[in-house]
């Protein structure tokens, strides 16, 4: 029912998008930049508007934001729920899942975090 809900509210908004796109064009190019601001997609000055902005409401578009949403669905962990064996990239770039790393009844221990 999930997956359902998300594919009618992603399409939804693609369809709107598209329509609104050829419809007012400047309008949609200034709220796609912005879009772009928030993600910093502007920051690279050889990556301009006209390399990723038309692919903004397209199919693949579509496609890739249905994904994205429907394996963050696998991925939420909810209070007393057990944890999603969530795929993690090792310092080595190998990909694991969460599960790989537990041993036996012990603990298992994430820390989150960066260094620079």
């Amino acid at each position: 029912l999930q997956k359902i809900l998300i594919f009618l509210h992603v399409t939804t908004c693609v369809v709107v998008g598209k329509i609104l796109m050829i419809l007012f064009p400047n309008a949609m190019k200034r709220y796609i930049l912005k879009l772009g601001e928030k993600s910093r997609m502007n920051a690279n000055p050889k990556f301009s508007y006209d390399n990723w902005g038309p692919t903004f409401f397209s199919f693949k578009y579509l496609l890739f934001v249905l994904k994205v949403k429907w394996k963050r669905l696998e991925d939420e962990a909810h209070e007393g729920c057990p944890a999603p064996n969530t795929p993690v990239v090792t310092c080595n770039g190998e990909v694991r899942h969460l599960f790989d790393f537990m041993q036996d009844n012990r603990p298992l221990v994430l820390n989150f975090g960066s260094c620079t």
